[in-house]
């Protein structure tokens, strides 16, 4: 995610977070913030529930405040089995948006066969409002 973009979307998240409480809206929408790859899938349970993934899969993000290398790192995990992390790189929106209890969403996109693990779960997230 360029920068920009980066920077576009949180002015947008602030005017929405700012927007909504007034709209008084009955209907949800979903948003969609980012795409990433899933950072970290060579180390944990991606290869072992790979046969069982499927785009359009729900996945779940985890806040991991405490977590030694990353302040900001935000977990993926697929039915209580962890897959990796929203890359750093991306993961300031999102951790910020789960620390501020509001409600997102992530979804597998796409699956790659590809050696390169960085490429094997691509996924979107969506802030529900």
């Amino acid at each position: 995610m360029s920068r920009r973009l980066f920077f576009e979307r949180m002015v947008a998240l602030i005017g929405i977070s700012v927007a909504v409480p007034f709209a008084g809206a009955t209907t949800s929408r979903q948003i969609e913030l980012q795409r990433s790859p899933v950072a970290g899938f060579q180390y944990h349970q991606g290869e072992v529930v790979w046969p069982m993934l499927a785009v359009g899969t729900s996945l779940t993000l985890v806040r991991e405040p405490e977590n030694q290398y990353d302040p900001r790192a935000v977990r993926v995990d697929w039915q209580g089995q962890k897959l990796g992390y929203v890359p750093r790189i991306d993961n300031a929106a999102v951790s910020h948006l789960l620390d501020s209890d509001q409600v997102v969403a992530a979804t597998i996109v796409s699956l790659s066969d590809s050696t390169n693990p960085w490429d094997r779960i691509e996924f979107v997230v969506h802030l529900i409002s």
